[in-house]
This record gives structure tokens, sequence and C-alpha cells, in this order.
């Protein structure tokens, strides 16, 4: 990152030193105020609140599905409400986790702080995407509590227009919603960061952060309405009996998938893309060296984004597509594993000779690398035909998602949350407790997924609750797996949540990084700077004379909850 505003160092302002008033975390502020704001950093904790209670609400219906799948007989639960469960798990964790977690949260907040802006381009816009997201929140606790739905996360047809319960019309248009508020983000987003950038900081000055989340936004403006519109087209069918994808009416099954897949595998990557951007900033801070490959990090966003439109028909090997269109799709499928693969190799290349720390956020960042990875290869095998009719609709597909989407995405996640939290709040946690956290969710994850792979090849078909026995031993690892992963969840949330009260105080660069936003206080006034930056200097200059790289010291005492306030300059 770049850029310093040019102010009087050593100013109470620079310090941190700013009275109770003057930020957006200062908690005499009424509900109202919050309800009402279009502050960006307060309308991403909005979203980081609502997010995370969904996050918890889809982790309660995973483990009843690793319950139930412990043994191979159906002790657990009838066949009809483990239907229910995987879909609604699937569904809450999709569309009202994955897809908006990062950029509704670190993107809101971190955006206009990273490019010198005093807010997003459309404030009320913003107010409204939260609002809009929560609407299909609403729509979605409604079918939890009638009873849930039976389709799958996916609601292909003929399941969710003519056989499921009717209760799906409420599922699609909770997705409705909450996908029309990701266009609202992404609209936001492009405009901030074509018109409102600090002066001197060009396209490739920008922090690869907002290259991520400014391909992010090019998928969600074209991607969504896409499935907006099949999912419309589900509850007209369902509703007024005309025929569009029920071929009795004589609709077409197949078109249902072919709309669906066109947006929700480039949703793949407004899942994925942003913690990518993540674990740039990341690897860069933690390794004190200039990203190698810039160019081509901020190129392979982008390359994404567009490559990432023309891969849909490998979801539909053996849907009885043409096999020429299967071949087509299949080249395609490994062509955008392409600057996947750049990413990957330049952030191993900035960790060559770097001065490393492994603090908490570099930890995720490192998991990161290590399960996207084999998520990515094992996506190669998916893209080829011959082994994809062999694997289809097996837990090798599972485990392959949950690679890319848990190991990637929610890695990326908490890396984020983890290196921003002083950012965010002004308070350090404790370094130790975030340290076992990492190491329980990078263990506890391969433990839940990797036997996947093995069982899914082996031949056991996903969506199954009852299993022949030779499989169980893998099954039981599984969930001994998954009750790992949910210790290593819930322990941040109580340490962020006491670091509110307890953690020590941060200064306005905790970590020695550098960007626009570590020039700020802790947590930044409403208004992030009193003075426009100007921006003069190149991406990402540690250690270099620059401006930049005038910060506070990385703090090194992270180990003692209790550890003091960062060194002074």
């Amino acid at each position: 990152m770049v850029g310093t505003t040019q102010v009087e160092k050593g100013t109470p302002r620079q310090k941190g030193l700013v009275t109770s008033h003057e930020h957006y975390l200062n908690v005499n502020y009424s509900a109202k105020s919050w309800l009402l704001t279009t502050d960006h950093k307060r309308i991403g904790l909005l979203y980081l609140v609502s997010i995370s209670l969904f996050f918890v609400l889809g982790g309660i219906y995973a483990m009843l599905i690793r319950l139930e799948l412990m043994t191979p007989r159906a002790d657990v639960m009838t066949g009809d409400m483990y239907n229910r469960v995987f879909t609604m798990h699937g569904f809450i964790m999709i569309f009202f986790f994955l897809v908006p977690s990062i950029p509704a949260t670190m993107g809101n907040f971190l955006i206009p702080l990273m490019i010198g802006a005093k807010d997003l381009a459309f404030p009320r816009l913003n107010l409204a995407s939260w609002y809009v997201y929560s609407i299909g929140g609403l729509f979605t606790v409604a079918v939890l509590a009638l009873g849930g739905v039976d389709t799958g996360w996916t609601f292909y047809t003929p399941y969710s227009s003519t056989y499921s319960n009717s209760y799906v019309i409420f599922a699609a248009v909770g997705a409705f919603f909450s996908g029309f508020s990701s266009i609202f983000t992404g609209i936001n987003f492009i405009v901030t960061i074509h018109k409102m950038r600090a002066p001197g900081l060009t396209w490739f000055r920008l922090p690869l952060f907002v290259w991520a989340h400014y391909a992010t936004s090019i998928i969600m403006i074209l991607g969504t309405p896409v499935v907006a519109i099949a999912l419309l087209l589900v509850a007209i069918e369902r509703l007024f009996r005309i025929g569009i994808f029920d071929p009795a009416l004589g609709g077409d099954p197949i078109l249902f998938q072919h709309l669906f897949w066109f947006y929700s595998h480039p949703a793949v990557y407004i899942m994925i893309l942003p913690s990518m951007g993540v674990i740039s900033e990341l690897i860069t801070c933690f390794s004190r060296k200039r990203i190698f490959g810039y160019n081509f990090i901020a190129y392979s966003s982008l390359a994404i984004a567009v490559i990432g439109f023309l891969v849909w028909g490998h979801h539909m090997f053996v849907s009885g597509q043409s096999v020429y269109a299967g071949m087509i799709f299949s080249v395609l499928s490994y062509l955008v594993a392409i600057p996947s693969a750049i990413k990957v190799f330049n952030w191993t290349a900035t960790l060559y000779k770097g001065q490393i720390s492994y603090d908490t956020p570099m930890l995720y960042a490192l998991g990161f690398i290590g399960l996207f990875t084999i998520g990515g290869l094992t996506g190669l095998y998916l893209s080829a035909l011959a082994i994809d009719v062999h694997v289809h609709d097996t837990y090798f597909v599972v485990a392959h998602f949950h690679y890319i989407m848990v190991g990637g995405a929610v890695m990326g996640y908490l890396g984020a949350l983890h290196f921003w939290w002083p950012k965010i709040t002004g308070r350090l946690y404790p370094e130790w407790w975030g340290r076992l956290s990492a190491g329980l969710i990078f263990a506890g994850f391969n433990l839940t997924f990797f036997p996947q792979f093995l069982v899914g090849y082996l031949g056991m078909p996903r969506r199954y609750h009852v299993y022949p026995e030779e499989f169980q031993v893998l099954n039981v690892m599984s969930t001994a797996g998954a009750s790992v992963l949910a210790v290593g969840y819930l322990l941040p949330l109580i340490y962020f949540i006491w670091s509110l009260r307890y953690g020590a105080v941060a200064g306005p660069n905790p970590w020695g990084a550098i960007g626009l936003e570590w020039t700020t206080p802790s947590p930044p006034p409403t208004h992030n700077f009193e003075e426009i930056p100007v921006v003069t200097w190149e991406a990402y200059e540690y250690q270099s004379e620059s401006p930049a790289a005038e910060q506070e010291p990385k703090r090194t005492d992270l180990d003692s909850a209790t550890a003091g306030a960062p060194a002074a300059k």
C-alpha cells in the first residue's frame, strides 16, 4: 500500500489521540444513529454483525450434518429432515456469508481508507445495500421457522419448481434480495475506485486488496442479475404454472442449470478474489518485502473475473450437453487456473528471503496458500471429463468445494479480521490465542475434509444420510475434525469480544504496515482524513526511505493478553 497525508508528524491526531466524539465507534451514539448512518465504517460493522450471525447459524447446520454422518444409519434425523438441513446449510453459507463476507465487511471499511477518500461514492446506496441484505435474511429466517426447503442450495429444477415444498419461493426471494445487495455494493466500489482516489494514487499504485475488490465488483454486477432472474423464473413457474423449466409444461430443466452456473461459477471468485487481495496484503507486510510481480497479480485478478464467466459448463459434464461443448469447457477450466497459479507463485516468491514473522494474520495467510493450492489442484481433476464423470456428485466434489471456500475464503476472511482488528477497534487481541485458533482451524479443517476426498473417490455420493459401513471410519474422522474446527472458530469470537474491553490499546500502526489506512488513528475518525492525502511513491515500499515507511515499529510482544501499547516513535 502507498501514501501518507501531508500533515505534521507527531500531532495528537497522528498519534491516535482522538477525542471520544470524533470517531465512529463512540458507544454513546444512539441505535438510531447506527441504523441511519452513512459512514462506510459503521455500515461495514453492521454487515460484520449480520454476517457473523448467519455464519453461526450455518455452522450449526453443518454440525448436525456431521453428527448424522458419524454412523452409517439414519439415527439422528429422517431423510426428509436431512435434505432440509444440508440445503439450509449450503443456502445460508453461500448467499448470506461467503458471497458478502469480505466485500461487505472489510471492503466497506477499508477501500475509502486505502484510496484516501472520506467515504464511498454513494453512502446512502451503501446503507440501502445492508437493509436489502437484511430483508433477504428475514426471508431466510422465515424459511427456517417454517422448516426449511429440501432442494439443495442449487435449487435444481424440477425439484424446486415441481416437487419441493412451497417454502422454496421464500428462499428464492431471500437469495434475490441478497443478490441485489451485492449489486449495490459492486456499483459503489467501482465508482469509488474510479473517481475518488487520492492525488498521485495511480492504478498501479493501488493496493492489491483494492484490485481484487474491483475485479469482484465486475463479477457482482454482470453475474448476479442472471441468478436473480433464474430464481425469479422458478418462483413464477411455481406460482403460475408457466412452462419455463418443467418439461410437462414445455420447459427445459437444463436451461436452469445454464442460468444458475453462469452466475454460480463466477460467484466462486466473488468469494475467493477478496481473500486473494487480503493475502497479498498479509504476505508483503509480514515478509517485510515489496510484493513480487505486482502487475501480474493485479492483472491476474481481472483475468480471473473475465475467464470465470466462460467455464460454467464444467458443472454440467453429466447433464447430457454436447461432448464437444464439454471438451471446450474443460480446456477453459484449465485456463482459468493459470491466473490463480500466478498469484500463488508470486506470493511464494515474495516470501523467499523475506524477514518473515509468524503473527496470527500471517498464519492464516500461509494456511490459505496451502489449502487453496490443494483445492485448486483437485479442481483440475474435476475439469477433466473422464475423472469428473467418476467423481461427480460424490464427496470428492464436497471436499474440493470446501477446500476452496472454507480453506480459501474463510481463511482469508479471518486473516483480514485479525490484521485490521486493531485498526477497526483500536484494541489488540491476545496473540497467543490467535495463533492457537489459527492452528486449530488448519488442523481441524484438514481432518474434516481430506477424508472426504478419499470417501468420495471410493464412491460415496453426497447428500445421502445413510451409507455402507465400509465408509464409517473416514466419516468419523470428518466429524472429529469438524469438532476441532468448531472450537477454532469459536475462539476468535471470544477473544475479539474480550479485546473490546480488556485488550491493550493499539496505536495507528501496530504491524508496521505500509498503507494510507495505517496513517489514520485507530479507530479512524468519522471522515477518515482531515486533509486529502497525496501519494508520491510506489506500492508496498517496505525497507525504503519513503514517508510511507515511517510508520510505527511493528510490535514484537503480542504473546501476552495484557501487552502494552506499541512502542512510540
